[in-house]
């Protein structure tokens, strides 16, 4: 169906029958039932805590012996919370995160070739989310720590991090 004719079969719709429609979709779909409640109550503070304490848990996991250390598990929740609408500096504080934990991580244990490309994509694409959202003056601290850290650690991918950059310029 399109847009357009989901549009028509709504405004001819009574009344009742749309919110008996929109009940049914609430209580059916839990993605429906979750954008409702975070539209009514964000709780956006608490959603971040949450998110934190799973990416933390990635790398440094609490029931169990070995970290798993996996990138997509930060980006799963960023992803969520740019659909759920969030607030982009909360979003661009995950982001961050995220690599800030993974470099605490990789000063305590040795890390495959592929976790420092993974870092050098959520790297460029948490620089190029702040700029476009025009949060550097915010973030701009943390992004020159990280990149701090990259450097006297001698990473994998130097270079390309230093091209990460180009986007606060």
């Amino acid at each position: 169906m399109s847009k357009r004719a989901l549009k028509k079969y709504l405004t001819e719709l009574p009344k009742k029958d749309l919110e008996e429609q929109m009940m049914d979709l609430y209580t059916r779909f839990p993605v429906v039932k979750e954008y409702y409640d975070f539209v009514f109550n964000p709780k956006e503070e608490k959603l971040l805590q949450q998110a934190k304490s799973k990416i933390s848990n990635e790398y440094f996991p609490i029931k169990r012996r070995k970290a798993k250390a996996r990138r997509s598990t930060a980006q799963k929740f960023i992803k969520h919370f740019i659909k759920l609408g969030v607030d982009a500096h909360l979003i661009a504080d995950l982001m961050l995160f995220n690599i800030e934990i993974a470099q605490t991580f990789e000063a305590e244990k040795n890390v495959a070739d592929s976790f420092y490309k993974s870092m050098l994509n959520s790297f460029t694409e948490a620089v190029h989310y702040i700029s476009l959202n025009g949060l550097l003056a915010d973030y701009k601290e943390r992004i020159v720590k990280v990149y701090t850290i990259v450097q006297e650690r001698e990473w994998l991918y130097l270079d390309e991090f230093s091209k990460a950059l180009d986007f606060i310029d």
